[in-house]
């Protein structure tokens, strides 16, 4: 079934497999997510009309608001990002510009879209990349050409007398002329064949490619929250920097399969369906928006949390953003906040915007049992990826139910009695729990260990015993 198609009980199945509990709020996020679906199915006039659900998420730190609206993004391939209110500034202070929430989403939508490109011409762009590797592994003979060396020198000469920008500024000498033997004839045709059968994949090639460190990095400060990119610009002034590296085959070929791709997709196409991507199917998780309202306490008197929110509104009531790939419309951008509300409430945002979060969900305050379920059913769930961990030290761990249990009583018991950090807690017990097997791990011999009630108790008991120690190991 495509992605985008997936009925609400079908994401919520999926979204089970990771995040125990909190069904109102999956069960929200799913319809929200079917109706995009639905929308794309009417006519034009009509889509234009239906505007997102948003929705906003109200619960403690650590319940799962985050992990839903992530693992949600990932079952439908839409494109996600996560800002934090916090972060943004009003116009006109130093910090980040609201705008640049929408931009961050089309960079992401452009890389996906990338990507699929990339997939599709992979075959195509890998035999080139395959050509190129066996002229660098056999290379030809080089004939230089003296007479066109003085040639371009002239006419580079001529150039800088005429006020023009020589061509091949960077390379004075042209190319020299290949000659290929017989024996290389046939030596290239005896490693090709080593090559597609993959007996070269360790042998080291040493490769030109683009300097990673050449993109232009003030694009990332206030020019770039502005939507204006820079860095094509400077490219047209400068010539592209070529580093040159030595690695494996296996990378080498990666490298250029990735240079031949970029040569066989177009570039136009690509940003106008990373707009489109973004602005029908594109997710932005607002978190902390309960820090930005007025009853909120005041960190710093610089700027106002209501300045703040009313730069958010206009995004998320739908407007027009300029990116580097085009002008992207907000209108269809599923919004996602959420905020643990502890010193504030949702009436304490301005009506303007809390108008455009219509459906609210409260997630549940996590309980000892969730924490069992936490620590075990989950694909990704804790207790396995310690044992994958301390596994790889050829040290088979398994826990015991009554473990697990105790585990979880001290994580709700902690939570409790200290800061509530929700599942949060869950990772800070099991590295002090397990402190000792992961230091001496690497050193100790091959065998089973049996993590029991007792031997939580002897590791973690004393210090959840005693409230000083718990509230700063725990």
């Amino acid at each position: 079934m495509n992605a985008n198609n997936k009925t609400p009980k079908q994401i919520v199945a999926e979204l089970d497999q990771f995040v125990i509990g909190q069904q109102a709020a999956k069960k929200a996020i799913a319809i929200a997510l079917r109706n995009r679906y639905r929308r794309m199915q009417l006519s034009a006039d009509m889509q234009e009309e239906i505007t997102p659900k948003n929705l906003l998420m109200i619960g403690p730190t650590g319940v799962g608001k985050t992990e839903i609206a992530r693992r949600l993004a990932k079952i439908v391939k839409a494109p996600f990002v996560k800002v934090e209110a916090t972060k943004f500034t009003e116009v006109g202070y130093v910090g980040r510009d609201v705008e640049s929430m929408a931009r961050d989403l089309v960079e992401v939508a452009y890389k996906m879209e990338q990507d699929e490109m990339f997939a599709k011409v992979r075959s195509q762009a890998s035999q080139r990349a395959n050509e190129r590797l066996l002229k660098l592994i056999v290379p030809a003979e080089k004939k230089k050409d003296d007479n066109a060396s003085n040639q371009n020198f002239f006419k580079m000469m001529r150039d800088l007398q005429a006020g023009k920008m020589p061509e091949n500024f960077a390379n004075l000498q042209e190319e020299p002329e290949e000659v290929l033997t017989d024996s290389i004839r046939q030596e290239r045709q005896t490693t090709a064949e080593k090559l597609r059968n993959g007996f070269l994949e360790n042998q080291e090639v040493t490769i030109e490619m683009d300097d990673p460190a050449q993109k232009f990095q003030g694009q990332a400060g206030m020019l770039g929250q502005m939507g204006i990119d820079l860095s094509d610009t400077l490219g047209a002034l400068t010539p592209k920097k070529r580093v040159t590296r030595t690695m494996p085959v296996k990378e080498a070929r990666e490298v250029l399969i990735k240079e031949e791709s970029q040569k066989l997709v177009n570039e136009a196409d690509l940003a106008d369906l990373a707009i489109k991507r973004a602005e029908n199917t594109g997710i932005i998780f607002i978190d902390e928006i309960d820090k930005i309202t007025s009853k909120a306490k005041q960190n710093s008197g610089t700027v106002s949390r209501e300045g703040v929110q009313r730069d958010i509104l206009p995004i998320v009531e739908g407007s027009q953003i300029k990116t580097k790939y085009g002008m992207v419309k907000t209108d269809h951008i599923l919004f996602i906040a959420s905020g643990a509300f502890h010193e504030s409430k949702p009436s304490d945002l301005i009506a303007e915007l809390q108008g455009r979060f219509p459906i609210r969900v409260e997630l549940d305050d996590l309980s000892a049992d969730d924490f069992v379920k936490i620590l075990t059913e989950p694909n990704n769930a804790l207790v396995k990826q310690y044992m994958a961990l301390i596994g790889t030290d050829n040290i088979n761990i398994t826990f015991t139910i009554e473990a697990i249990q105790r585990l979880a009583e001290i994580a709700y018991q902690v939570n409790h009695e200290t800061e509530n950090i929700g599942a949060r807690r869950l990772h800070t017990i099991l590295e002090k729990l397990l402190e000792d097997l992961l230091y001496e791990g690497p050193d100790m011999q091959m065998g089973d260990i049996q993590i029991t009630q007792a031997y939580v108790d002897q590791k973690i008991g004393n210090i959840v015993a005693d409230k000083d120690l718990s509230r700063y190991i725990l």
